[in-house]
């Protein structure tokens, strides 16, 4: 799959208040791919608002090269920027003006005329859904509903990639529903690319073909969710509840270890007496049928069995020692 868009060895400093260095940047390298769609994710002030400046055109690094779509962003600006769509946090319009005046009004500025403008303005109001809102004030909208326009804002002029950030800030739980699907879209019906960043960790596992982690001005990790759970070490957890504790101490443990070749570890999960253990494995499901296999060997009957794969949320925890919000 070819790239569009890659950043090579991206540096940028800045100066405290009190004169000393801030290094926001350090020899970032990110390449996404056609048709993908990537979410970046950070902690706060972990630099990833100076990366999108940097890749938006809005700011120059100190050192380093952004390519989209073969044109380099400091050589050919204009050529770079077209094939860029930006869907800010804040929203973006006017809100005296209808939902087609507004896509009329943006589309111009990004020099569409006559049938052409129009054609897309129907287009992009069908895309977001408000084809039949599309006279009324924006000011008159949900909060869904003006996300949705301001989706349609940055795709009127129909960028090859869209950065989107944090688009369902704010919104109802049916709008953000309505918003995830039609970024899924994006990539299944137009073939774009994504450049997603969010606050809430589902949206990232549920839409992002590849996630990187930025932290401390550097991209620490990145890949599909299971590439990171594997980078992480992070392992399923199975929580097993008996009928009665039986004969369960610290050498039945040692023999369901054993018995599962080493496998996974297997520990008591609370006071011997509650029945339970708590088993810890790369591949949980995988090593459940002999585990229950040597427990019914051991005259140990199974009430029900739980487990907890990790998600992007444990690794993300893991790699920065932070939630995503801190």
């Amino acid at each position: 799959m070819k790239t569009l868009l890659e950043a090579r060895g991206l540096n940028k400093q800045y100066r405290r208040e009190d004169g000393s260095p801030l290094q926001a940047l350090a020899d970032v390298d990110l390449a996404i791919r056609r048709g993908e769609i990537y979410g970046l994710l950070g902690p706060n002030g972990a630099g990833k608002t100076t990366l999108i400046s940097i890749i938006s055109g809005l700011m120059a690094p100190d050192s380093g090269q952004v390519v989209i779509g073969g044109h380099d962003l400091n050589r050919d600006p204009l050529s770079a920027r077209g094939l860029l769509g930006v869907v800010p946090q804040e929203l973006a319009l006017y809100e005296d003006l209808s939902a087609r005046q507004n896509l009329r009004f943006f589309g111009r500025l990004c020099g569409l005329r006559g049938p052409e403008l129009e054609q897309r303005v129907d287009e992009t109001l069908e895309f977001v859904d408000l084809a039949d809102r599309q006279r009324e004030r924006a000011s008159r909208f949900s909060g869904g509903m003006k996300r949705r326009l301001n989706i349609g804002i940055g795709l009127l002029h129909r960028p090859q990639l869209v950065y989107m950030d944090e688009p369902t800030v704010g919104v109802d739980p049916q709008s953000r529903r309505r918003i995830l699907d039609s970024v899924l879209r994006l990539r299944a019906d137009h073939g774009m690319t994504v450049l997603y960043t969010t606050h809430l960790m589902e949206e990232a596992q549920e839409l992002s073909d590849r996630v990187g982690i930025i932290d401390h001005g550097r991209l620490i990790a990145e890949g599909t969710v299971g590439d990171l759970v594997l980078q992480a070490g992070e392992q399923d957890r199975l929580e097993i509840d008996l009928v009665e504790s039986g004969r369960l101490d610290a050498a039945l443990l040692q023999e369901l270890e054993r018995a599962l070749s080493g496998a996974a570890r297997v520990q008591s999960g609370g006071p011997i007496e509650q029945g339970r253990i708590l088993v810890h494995a790369s591949r949980g499901r995988q090593i459940l049928s002999p585990l229950i296999t040597a427990l019914g060997a051991a005259g140990l009957e199974v009430r029900s069995v739980t487990v907890q794969e990790p998600n992007l949320e444990t690794v993300f925890l893991q790699m920065t020692g932070h939630a995503l919000r801190d």
